[in-house]
């Protein structure tokens, strides 16, 4: 917690209400619309509530088809299978976890209904490629957001490209409220039915606002509003979120100076950026050579009282849906599973800690390998 977390927790429960729908989940998705123009904005439960709303909005039916990469968690892909969906799983680039976008096209069919893509490590995907491929073949662009909350593409904010986007506010993300998420409604013909979807398939809000003289059962929906303790918390992170962001990205960017140059003697790789895709500080991760390496690397870590993970599986290996997987093999999505390392990063991380961590891998690669 950085400010005014159990003060806002208190207001809400002094307040009488604390289901959702409340003065801090409006607070917070004013927040969204207003600083980065976003359409309209509904926190969720949870980003995967979120995902299961654009999978709804989509009208996902049984054998449509959607694009996504493999190398994501699995909540990407749930939320329209959950639907009878068929997930078409892309590789990532051969220099970032994201999407290919040169290899979407090729994976598109008559039966194609979305494209999903997922901005790793809070990095932007090349939303320009993606955009003109989505808008040639009229199908719908989902930005899965989840660890790109204050991020960019070109000085424009990621969530705000696709026809819907989701972000998470778990407590692993930059700004959290334990659980969480958002959705963004960026088409303006989807805002009525999001509202009703997210009110549980009924007509609540037109009700409330007098539009309707019942309240009714008018879709399908679920029980998806976060309660207000979980607004109140959110809203007090949003207080400081530039601090917090301006935290995160130095922690970044110390790595980065303080891991360059193994890097530049070939032992690993660092996340490469660039002006148009700047980093939000989400996580710093980096590409061991082998699979062996990164395991050396981290159990030497971990005998160091450092604890430096792996990330994703990739989806199409699965065991839930290996055997319905048909496509090729996905060989950058391979890689990442088997040689990327997350390396610590939070807000309170100090920069003496992120010295030693960084001391401690050039030990491993000094006493191992021979820097």
């Amino acid at each position: 917690m950085c400010g005014n977390e159990t003060k806002y927790i208190k207001e809400a429960v002094k307040s009488g209400k604390i289901s959702g729908n409340g003065y801090f989940t409006n607070k917070c998705q004013q927040y969204f619309e207003t600083k980065y123009n976003f359409g309209k904005c509904l926190l969720t439960s949870s980003c995967t509530d979120a995902l299961e709303m654009c999978a709804l909005l989509a009208n996902i039916e049984k054998d449509d088809e959607v694009i996504m990469p493999s190398y994501t968690f699995v909540s990407t892909a749930l939320a329209f299978v959950r639907r009878g969906a068929k997930i078409i799983f892309v590789d990532s680039k051969k220099n970032n976890p994201n999407i290919d976008e040169n290899e979407i096209e090729k994976n598109i069919t008559p039966k194609t209904k979305v494209i999903v893509v997922v901005h790793y490590a809070g990095v932007a995907c090349n939303m320009d490629k993606i955009c003109e491929i989505a808008k040639l073949h009229n199908i719908m662009l989902i930005e899965d957001a989840a660890q790109a909350f204050d991020s960019y593409y070109k000085e424009k904010p990621l969530g705000s490209f696709g026809s819907l986007a989701t972000f998470s506010f778990h407590e692993t993300k930059n700004i959290i409220s334990g659980e969480g998420g958002m959705l963004v409604i960026n088409d303006p013909k989807l805002y009525s039915r999001a509202e009703i979807i997210w009110e549980k398939g009924t007509n609540r809000a037109d009700f409330s606002r007098g539009f309707v003289k019942k309240y009714e059962w008018v879709d399908l929906g679920s029980s998806f509003l976060p309660s207000e303790l979980i607004s109140a918390f959110l809203y007090a992170q949003i207080e400081k979120a530039d601090i917090i962001q301006k935290k995160r990205i130095n922690i970044w960017e110390k790595y980065y100076k303080n891991l360059k140059r193994l890097e530049e003697k070939g032992f690993i790789k660092c996340a490469e950026i660039d002006k148009n895709c700047p980093t939000n500080g989400h996580i710093f991760y980096i590409i061991c050579r082998n699979n062996d390496e990164r395991t050396k690397l981290a159990k030497y870590l971990l005998d160091n009282n450092i604890l430096a993970v792996s990330h994703y599986l990739g989806l199409h290996k699965s065991p839930y849906y290996k055997n319905q997987y048909q496509g090729q093999k996905l060989e950058n999505c391979d890689k990442y599973e088997e040689c990327l390392l997350r390396l610590p990063l939070y807000y309170e991380l100090k920069t003496k800690e992120i010295d030693f961590i960084c001391k401690t891998i050039t030990e491993f690669y000094t006493k191992n390998l021979k820097v």
